[in-house]
């Protein structure tokens, strides 16, 4: 009886102990603490380390920092080679080649560049200060030059798609079906959206955000085009709101902005529950559109991952205290 039980006390200590280490605590709020990233223009989920987010500055040497959500701390720091210097780097997103691509596709001026870049790379294996060779893709538009801060790489076909920012609205971009180091990648105009500072697609590519600096919109897509009119999400206030991402799982929405020490929320997407580990803010608590805790209808902003971890210990524990109470007391009758 006596072996039983420390059997089952270990058991529940052991539950215990490893419930706040385990996945629950990446792809959660948090912030950005190197104080070289002072003007996060893009951000991008790793397919290849969990809880990682890349991002970039978006005028800056050819550098690419990778994040750990847990600790908002830098832990991969790449330096790309092979590429010119870069002019305005505005988004980064993950190919199903498990490549990294750059978009240096800003363009303030609106149009006063004739062509723009891409930069791709494979992502790395190890997460350390490294050097990475990279392609270099040339871009121009059809309908000419545009000022653009979203790129979106589809996670099934792989092909790259841009959206353009204008105050009066922006188009979205089709790239050919694989881009060409050696001739210039025309993009083409295949729909119409709003201002845009970044986009994404979710893992498994039936769905395209796209944010500004106040809105996000969620939108289906289908056979290689936006399938709605798209559907409002909570996008947290941010100020210079810069960046938008799925989480690896796509159980939510990932929103970065500029500014040194700035800050990453959180978002979970409609019909999905939080994280273990990870406590939703109550739904009724703002009836601010497009704020954190928007209700049923709408993402939910996250945090607090602590708390959320707290309660699985309680659970956990609990229900070791129940079986071993039931033991004893089986025992007792025999």
């Amino acid at each position: 009886m006596r072996t039983a039980l420390c059997v089952l006390g270990t058991a529940a200590l052991v539950l215990l102990a490893a419930a706040p280490a385990g996945a629950a605590d990446a792809d959660r709020d948090f912030t950005v603490e190197d104080p070289r990233i002072t003007e996060s223009s893009g951000l991008a989920a790793s397919r290849a380390h969990p809880g990682i987010y890349w991002t970039h500055n978006d005028q800056d040497a050819p550098l690419i920092y990778g994040v750990d959500s847990r600790t908002g701390r830098t832990v991969a720091t790449l330096t790309m080679k092979g590429v010119g210097t870069p002019r305005d780097m505005e988004a980064i997103s993950v190919g199903p080649d498990g490549d990294i691509y750059v978009g240096d596709i800003g363009d303030n001026l609106d149009g006063s560049w004739d062509h723009v870049w891409i930069y791709r790379f494979p992502e790395p294996k190890q997460l350390r200060d490294q050097t990475v060779r990279a392609t270099q893709y040339d871009v121009e538009y059809a309908d000419g030059p545009r000022n653009a801060e979203a790129l979106m790489v589809h996670p099934k076909t792989g092909r790259v798609y841009i959206a353009s920012k204008n105050e009066d609205g922006g188009g979205l971009y089709a790239g050919p079906e694989r881009l060409d180091a050696s001739r210039t990648n025309v993009f083409r105009r295949i729909g119409e959206v709003p201002w845009v500072t970044d986009g994404a697609f979710s893992p498994d590519g039936g769905r395209l955000v796209l944010r500004g600096y106040l809105l996000a919109k969620e939108y289906a897509w289908k056979d290689g085009r936006l399938g709605d009119e798209g559907t409002s999400v909570g996008a947290p206030f941010q100020g210079q709101a810069e960046s938008v991402t799925y989480t690896r799982d796509g159980s939510a929405l990932m929103f970065g902005a500029e500014g040194r020490g700035s800050r990453v929320v959180r978002v979970e997407r409609e019909g999905t529950s939080p994280s273990p580990g990870e406590d939703a803010t109550d739904p009724g608590a703002s009836g601010t559109p497009d704020a954190p805790g928007t209700g049923p209808a709408g993402p939910t902003a996250t945090g607090g991952g602590e708390q959320g971890n707290f309660a699985l210990g309680v659970v956990v524990l609990g229900l070791a205290t129940v079986v071993v109470v039931g033991l004893k007391r089986l025992f007792r009758r025999d």
